[in-house]
C-alpha cells in the first residue's frame, strides 16, 4: 500500500483531487472530514495541511505527497520531486512600497522583511549578500509596510493584483512554485524491500503524467484530399506527424488523425477546410502517453 499525503483543504486540495480523479484515482472517503481515504488499488490518501505534507513525507509517515514547491523549500527537508503537477503556479517575490526601492541593490542594510517564509527569505538574502532582519508573520504580509512592521515583504504572487491594490510592487523573484509530487530523498531507492512501493510510485506518476500531457490537447480526425497530403501534414504535425488511413470507397479522400493544441484548434479547422477537408471531428483526450 502506497500512502500519499494530500492537502486537506483549499484550492491546492481541490486541484489535486481533480487530477487524481482524472487519473482514475478518485478519493473514496467516509466523509468530508475523514483523515484517510482509499484511492483504489494499492493507494491510500491521508489528509493533512499543505504546510505539513513535506514533514509527513520526510519522516516516513507517508510514502509520497502533493504540496507546493514553496512549502517544500520552506520546510528545509530533503525531498525529491517526482513530477511537476503544473497547477498552483505562482512565484515568491520581494515587494516594496511604490515609493520605495526599485531593486535589491537599493535596499539598505538591515532592512526589515515581513514574510510567511522566513527560511527561504533568509537563504535568499544571504546568497544575495544582503543583511536583513526577517520578521515572521502568519499571513497578510502585504499590510506590513503600511503598519511599520517591515520595510519590504516576501510573499506569494500570482497575478500581482493584490500587491498593486496594497501599493506595492515586485522588486525581485525569489523562486517559481507549483504543485509537486514529492518523495523522501532516496528513501525508496535505499531500501531493498521497497521494490513494490517503487513500482506503485512509478504507476502513480505515469497515470498523473498521462492526464497532464492530455490537458490542452485535442484529437482531430478529418477526411482530406489525397493529393493535398503534403499540405495537410504542414497543418497537422501532431506528435510524430498525422496518421493517414485509407477510407473504404473513399476515392480521392483519405482520413487523417492527429493530436493538436486546443488553443489553436479553430485555426487548424479553418486551414483544413481551405485544403478541401471535410467530416472534421474533434474530441477531448483523457490521457496521453508519449
Amino acid at each position: 500500500m502506497l500512502r500519499i499525503a494530500l492537502p486537506n483543504k483549499g484550492r491546492l486540495a481541490d486541484d489535486t483531487r481533480e487530477l487524481f480523479a482524472d487519473a482514475g484515482l478518485e478519493v473514496r472517503g467516509r466523509g468530508e472530514r475523514a483523515l484517510t481515504a482509499s484511492l483504489g488499488g494499492e493507494f491510500e490518501a491521508i489528509f493533512v495541511r499543505a504546510q505539513d505534507v513535506a514533514e509527513f513525507v520526510a519522516d516516513g509517515a507517508a510514502d509520497a505527497g502533493v504540496t507546493g514547491y514553496d512549502l517544500v523549500c520552506e520546510s528545509g527537508r530533503a525531498l525529491d520531486t517526482v513530477l511537476d503537477l503544473e497547477f498552483g503556479r505562482c512565484r515568491l517575490a520581494v515587494a516594496a512600497r511604490e515609493d520605495g526601492a526599485r531593486s535589491l541593490a537599493e535596499l539598505p542594510a538591515g532592512v526589515r522583511v515581513a514574510t510567511v517564509f522566513p527560511r527561504i527569505t533568509r537563504d535568499f538574502f544571504a546568497r544575495a549578500g544582503h543583511m536583513v532582519d526577517v520578521v515572521p508573520v502568519s499571513g497578510a504580509a502585504e499590510v506590513a509596510p503600511h503598519l511599520g512592521i517591515a520595510d519590504v515583504i516576501v510573499d506569494l504572487v500570482s497575478t500581482g493584483s493584490t500587491l498593486k491594490v496594497n501599493g506595492l510592487r515586485e522588486v525581485a523573484t525569489v523562486l517559481e512554485s507549483s504543485a509537486r509530487l514529492v518523495v523522501a530523498d532516496g528513501a525508496l531507492r535505499a531500501d531493498p524491500s521497497a521494490g513494490g512501493k517503487r513500482q506503485a510510485l512509478d504507476e502513480l506518476s505515469t497515470a498523473l503524467a498521462s492526464v497532464l500531457r492530455a490537458r490542452g490537447k485535442r484529437y482531430l480526425m478529418a477526411n482530406v484530399p489525397r493529393d493535398r497530403l503534403t499540405d495537410v501534414k504542414a497543418v497537422l504535425p501532431g506528435l510524430n506527424g498525422p496518421t493517414v488511413v485509407d477510407i473504404m470507397n473513399g476515392g480521392m479522400f483519405v482520413a487523417v488523425h492527429a493530436v493538436v493544441p486546443a488553443e489553436t484548434i479553430y485555426r487548424t479547422i479553418r486551414a483544413l477546410k481551405a485544403l478541401g477537408g471535410e467530416g472534421i471531428l474533434v474530441t477531448r483526450i483523457e490521457r496521453l502517453m508519449p
